[in-house]
């Protein structure tokens, strides 16, 4: 029955009574605000037509202290629970259902479960497991998931030796982690300022735990947090998608959890029975920071002098006024969202340093933006501020531009209708609906509700709205902030010892009889960790079968149209009255030295002017009539012969139905008639380039290893790397270190590229839309101005692959490992069996040897049929024991014992991931992908079927095939310089950012 027929304001449900109701439109849904009578649980459900259903469970967890309890917590809850006693359920559900996301974050004020599926019986299971994990976990009776997961000590011992000559170290999943996550010097900047902001609040502190502070957390601590926050008066849950009864989920929800007694209320009655009272028995208290000034605060890290930072951060107000939020965002985007915004592009010339970066962060009770000079020079803060200060003094007075504002309320409205979330929707709205009613039980939607908003907005570019927001935020500011990162050789003088001179003052302090309870610890916690589930017990986990599957969903199909003026690929899929344009224009007539310089070319188009346009102009033409407009170098590996690569140059534009013309005119103007004249703005931009592909070696350093790996073995791979990969990034930096010498021919080069490549020969199109956009887009297109290329081609001649074993030092406390091999280099042929395979090895051997063991945060094996096998780390605490682990991988498969329901989980959850749902534009791209690498047009069919044949037998089989993988699979290394030269193995060692 329809919820608008069940679910009417002022009745009860199944428990729950409904206290609101209404429709969202910009959502196509209505939004129904509950609460269970029993438990007081919340609830919000938005009932629209998505199969791709989600459920969420939040609660409010304000940390009291930088131990990252309730990030611990996030993790732990997922090892088991009374229902579920297996040591991984979570792991388990990956591998076993037709899950479209399943994971959990920590917030610095919440912390979220959602799950999502296309299957309700597979999002019931789901809910199943996660209710008792948050609820009934194992964390009370297993106190080795606490140091699993959190901290423990070990003591590495020489052979030989005794307990006296051990190294005492701290090992843990959240442990490592946050090292990694707390090696970026954007993050440790991001914690400062929240502690200048809001220094008598939970902001202050590190949620995600600093691992300084982790090893204070104790057992009885974490224990007591649990029970104290995840209780269900203290909890939020989301429903969203297509139900065909949602009073099935009300009830399930009631009698099997709402309704109940569990392990957190036990605990806390307990606690009552021994007297405790009052803030031992109640959740954290969230207090609002009065406004406060914080002038300046120095930052010291040890990490390279490139990522020397300043920000500037002033506080919006509260999070409960929407309006007030997105009118910020809005303000600030157009001031400071790029290289022509008149905030950012003050900054710039002012030569503070190499780019800025700024964001509202909005996921808190009291939003703010932060303003980030990245490669700052030297005491450059106070400077900065008077920039930032002295530029919107002046815009207050002359005004903000009409054009810049109206531009980002208009791009912002196209995001609206596109709905490309990155996630399934379900989950980035529950995310969403939070920003509000984490701080206000009448809030459930406000967050959601934007159309509205932005309507608004538009009306206020008439009157002085906007000036008098920025008089208000940032000049007449009484709270805001002023932090410097600043590199320093050795750890900052602060008083702290260290990590190494702590380990050795508590092992100093301890006896022999305490050194070998450290050692029979880790013994207890590596046999329950190697103890397999009982049968019974993995029993207990619900299942779907290969039965539970069904067809694979048809793709909208697609085809060649010949009959336009270039060839164009026409994609018949529905899109919200939405357009796309893609042109694809051949690189393979390039020679390899060329590259680069086109791959530099894509990052300056849309950045400099155009022969009609200042470059300012030029910026708020694009963002008021397009969605977006990138270009981008792509490889297409040939499904003919895997040593051939086609490069090409990827224009790609999205457009609101109204804005068909602007789709044909405005990627052409961009690409004819850019200048490359502003010699100083070519600087600015290159620089911006290298400090982003700085921090993704810092944040994706596995990617980075995955793709240096593959140069080792494979042709495409080493035409990909000189495009955007390691090899790009060393050609970068030459150039910007010989910028004055270089820049005349630079200019000319491309210059000449863009002659020679924008051409109508060799070049594909591809459109996405309704018939009447697609007649409507060729007829304002026309040729595009393209013509046939005359210049003659070069000779993309490759350099053959080389096995260089190359370990890239980078400014971290972990590692990132890659192991990559194009299986035809191997003499493998791989098919889709193989993907199960890699699902069994990823969330069976791997998860267990490298994260649990090793206390990795992330690892895997990767199988893309016919074009990639690979092991991954992330994350890493140590090189050699990963390695190890990785060199044992194909023996397990070969002894795989897997019984019929866990097995043919492997197979569901991985045909699951082929069949996921796609948005418009995604599917589209794939689509072109495959045509352009000449797959057949049953691929994908003859891959699904190959998943759905495997057997147990069959990846037995692939047993040996996996150790040659992991024995002959080239090894490359991104990680900090103890960790490398740690290592054993005998490595290239090369310190990549100088």
């Amino acid at each position: 029955m329809s919820p608008r027929e069940t679910l009417t304001p002022g009745t009860t449900s199944c428990g729950f009574t409904v206290e609101r109701t209404e429709t969202i439109s910009e959502l196509d849904a209505d939004a129904y605000v509950l609460r269970h009578g029993a438990s007081g649980a919340r609830l919000l459900y938005l009932a629209c037509d998505d199969e791709n259903k989600a459920f969420a469970i939040a609660f409010k967890t304000p940390p009291a202290n930088s131990t990252g309890v309730f990030h611990i917590l996030e993790h732990s809850v997922l090892c088991g629970s009374a229902k579920f006693p297996v040591k991984e359920p979570f792991v388990d559900l990956i591998k076993s259902s037709m899950q479209t996301f399943l994971n959990a974050m920590t917030y610095p004020d919440k912390t979220i479960y959602p799950v999502a599926s296309t299957n309700e019986q597979d999002l019931l299971n789901l809910m199943d497991v996660y209710m008792d994990a948050v609820l009934n976990p194992m964390i009370y009776t297993k106190p080795t998931i606490f140091q699993q997961e959190g901290w423990h000590y070990e003591l590495d011992v020489p052979e030989g030796a005794s307990l006296c000559d051990g190294e005492l170290r701290y090992n843990g999943v959240v442990f490592n982690e946050m090292k990694g996550a707390l090696s970026d010097p954007m993050s440790v900047l991001d914690d400062a300022m929240n502690a200048a902001l809001f220094p008598n609040t939970p902001y202050a502190f590190e949620s995600g735990g600093d691992p300084r502070c982790i090893p204070q957390l104790t057992y009885d601590e974490f224990l007591d947090t649990h029970a104290r926050h995840y209780n269900l008066a203290n909890s939020y849950i989301v429903l969203y998608g297509d139900f065909a009864d949602v009073r099935r989920e009300l009830a399930f929800l009631d009698e099997r959890y709402l309704s109940r007694a569990n392990a957190a209320s036990a605990r806390i009655a307990a606690k009552r029975e021994e007297g405790a009272e009052g803030s031992a028995l109640s959740p954290n208290p969230l207090p609002m920071q009065q406004p406060i000034v914080c002038d300046y605060r120095r930052v010291e890290m040890e990490t390279t002098p490139e990522n020397a930072l300043a920000g500037m951060a002033y506080v919006i107000g509260q999070a409960l006024d929407v309006f007030r939020t997105v009118a910020a965002d809005v303000l600030f985007e157009a001031i400071l969202g790029s290289n022509e915004a008149p905030v950012k592009k003050a900054i710039i010339e002012a030569g503070l340093g190499g780019n800025v970066t700024s964001y509202t962060s909005n996921a808190c009770q009291q939003p703010y933006e932060m303003i980030m000079l990245q490669n700052a020079k030297p005491d450059v803060a106070r400077e900065l501020r008077c920039v930032i200060e002295e530029t919107c003094r002046d815009l207050v007075e002359r005004g903000v531009p009409r054009d810049r504002l109206e531009a980002v309320i208009s791009n912002n409205e196209y995001s609206l209708r596109q709905r490309d979330y990155g996630v399934a929707d379900g989950v980035a709205l529950a995310c969403d609906a939070l920003s509000t009613w984490l701080y206000d039980d009448e809030a459930a939607t406000d967050a959601l509700k934007l159309g509205p908003v932005y309507a608004e907005l538009r009306d206020a570019l008439e009157g002085n709205f906007f000036e008098d927001l920025l008089q208000e935020l940032v000049l007449d500011s009484e709270h805001w902030a002023l932090v410097e990162l600043v590199p320093v050789e050795g750890r900052a003088a602060d008083g702290d010892p260290g990590e190494a001179a702590e380990l050795q003052a508590r092992k100093a302090a301890m006896t022999e009889a305490d050194l070998q309870r450290v050692v029979d610890q880790v013994a207890e916690l590596r046999r329950q960790q190697e103890a397999e589930d009982a049968p019974e017990d993995r029993a207990k986990l619900p299942r779907l079968h290969v039965a539970d599957i069904g067809d694979a969903r048809p793709e909208p199909p697609f085809e060649l149209d010949e009959a336009t003026p270039l060839p164009c690929l026409r994609h018949h899929i529905a899109t919200h009255r939405l357009a796309y344009a893609l042109t694809y224009f051949d690189l393979s007539h390039l020679s390899f030295a060329e590259l680069p310089y086109a791959k530099i070319l894509c990052r300056l188009m849309q950045q400099l002017p155009t022969a009609q346009r200042t470059a300012a102009e030029l910026d708020s033409y694009i963002g008021s009539n397009l969605g977006f407009l990138s270009f981008t170098t792509e490889v297409y590996l040939q499904e003919s012969n895997w040593r051939l690569a086609r490069p090409v140059l990827l224009v790609s534009a999205g457009a609101l139905s109204e804005k068909i013309d602007a789709l044909a005119s405005i990627p052409r103007e961009v690409w004819a008639e850019t200048l490359f004249e502003d010699t100083g703005r070519i600087r600015d931009v290159l620089t911006q380039m290298r400090i982003g592909m700085e921090q993704a070696f810092l944040n994706a350093g596995h990617q980075a290893a995955l793709g240096r790996a593959l140069t080792y073995v494979s042709p495409a791979a080493v035409v990909s790397d000189q495009l955007a990969g390691v090899e790009f990034y060393r050609f970068l930096r030459d150039l910007l270190d010989n910028f004055d010498d270089r820049i005349d021919s630079l200019c000319d080069t491309l210059r000449d590229l863009q002659r020679r490549i924008f051409t109508s020969t060799g070049t594909i199109a591809s459109f996405t839309g309704s018939d009447e956009d697609y007649a409507r887009y060729w007829a304002c297109a026309g040729t595009l101005g393209l013509e046939a290329r005359t210049v003659p081609a070069k000779e993309l001649f490759v350099p053959a692959p080389e096995d260089k074993h190359e370990a890239f030092i980078i400014p971290s406390d972990v590692c990132y490992l890659g192991k990559a091999a194009d299986p035809r280099a191997l003499g493998l042929a791989v098919d889709g069996s193989w993907s199960v395979a890699a699902n069994a090895l990823s969330y069976g051997y791997l998860w267990n040897e490298i994260r649990v063991k090793g206390g990795a945060y992330g690892c895997g094996f990767q199988s893309v049929p016919g074009r990639r096998v690979a092991f991954y780390t992330y994350r890493d605490p140590a090189i050699d024991p990963s390695l190890t682990r990785i060199a044992r991988a194909g023996e397990w498969l070969e002894e795989l014992d897997a019984d019929r329901d866990t097995f043919e989980g492997f197979i569901v959850s991985t045909v699951s991931g082929l069949d996921a749902p796609v948005k418009p534009y995604g599917l589209a791209k794939r689509q072109d992908g495959a045509f352009l690498s000449g797959r057949p047009a049953d691929f994908r069919a003859v891959t699904r079927a190959e998943m759905l044949a495997a057997t147990p037998e069959r990846l037995r089989e692939l047993g040996d095939a996996v150790s040659r993988v992991a024995a002959e699979a080239p090894v490359c290394v991104f990680g900090g310089r103890d960790i490398i030269e740690a290592s054993d193995a005998s490595w290239t060692v090369i310190n990549l950012l100088g």
